[in-house]
């Protein structure tokens, strides 16, 4: 099972918007050396929804090349057409990941059998293990936890990352999930309070910033060490929350451009992070000690 802090990665562009492989290579060398225990490629974090499907499945090949077994990659293969959903994710197991991370469909509104329909007819047409990714807030149709449990019984369906931040629902998840069912926040304010429920890790934006505070939080978090799981909690805080000041990635992307990590650029529809919001964020940084 994988564990921990898993970076939901940013896509490092150019201003004029093309990917930098570059930079994305020096990506991956800093959160493996910084303890970051998974890489998520191209999800939600990663501008999947402007990203086309060659271009995609490029940045998850050049991930898992650059890679080289020091981590294992997720790819991100979500999408509101089931058809296109397995062609992700067929596409991915080809080009290395070793899970993918399959968000409930988006815009078309399904039904709870819906979405249990999607899911069980990508994971029996592709042999790569699945985590489902729960996120209402962008999605709209919101999975809810006996779907995801029914969903659990399925071989290849081994977890789920919830981002709604209700630690109730993880709370329930805990309880009624299947030992080996893994367990993911995706949301970084919450994520720490879901580990000491019993959760196994976060999926997490935060970790772009800083990989090494957020590896250490989950080792804490999971071993049930609390104070030193909300001392480092609190040094994230600012981070937690301004790192969503504007939509994600835009903050993100905006904070590894100022660590001179990569270029600043976006794809439209996102604009780059407003004057008035950079100090917030500046400041959300120096509070962690990543600047």
């Amino acid at each position: 099972m994988l564990t921990g802090s898993l970076v939901a990665l940013v896509t490092p562009m150019f201003e004029d918007g093309q990917v930098d492989f570059e930079s994305l290579n020096r990506l991956v060398d800093f959160h493996i050396a910084n303890g970051t225990s998974g890489i998520v490629a191209v999800g939600t974090t990663g501008e999947s929804a402007t990203l086309g499907v060659e271009e995609h499945i490029k940045v998850v090949e050049a991930v898992v090349k650059h890679a080289a077994g020091r981590t294992r990659v997720v790819a991100g293969t979500g999408g509101n057409s089931t058809a296109e959903a397995i062609e992700l994710a067929r596409l991915a197991k080809g080009a290395g990941a070793s899970h993918t991370l399959s968000v409930v469909p988006y815009y078309n509104k399904p039904t709870q059998e819906g979405i249990y329909q999607h899911f069980r007819a990508i994971a029996e047409s592709v042999d790569i293990p699945v985590i489902l990714y729960n996120v209402p807030g962008r999605t709209v149709a919101d999975m809810s936890n006996d779907t995801a449990l029914r969903l659990a019984q399925i071989d290849n369906v081994v977890g789920i990352k919830d981002a709604t931040g209700d630690i109730g629902r993880a709370c329930d998840l805990v309880l009624r999930a299947p030992a080996d069912f893994a367990l993911y926040s995706g949301d970084d304010a919450t994520g720490m309070a879901f580990m000491l429920c019993g959760g196994h890790g976060v999926i997490s934006v935060t970790a772009n910033v800083a990989p090494r505070l957020m590896s250490e939080l989950c080792q804490a978090a999971r071993a049930g060490e609390t104070h030193t799981a909300r001392k480092i909690n609190d040094q994230l805080q600012g981070l937690h929350k301004q790192l969503f000041i504007e939509p994600n990635p835009i903050p993100a992307k905006w904070a590894m451009h100022r660590m001179g990590m990569m270029p600043a650029g976006l794809r439209l529809p996102l604009t780059p992070l407003s004057s008035s919001a950079e100090s917030i964020v500046e400041a959300a940084m120096r509070q962690a000690g990543v600047l």
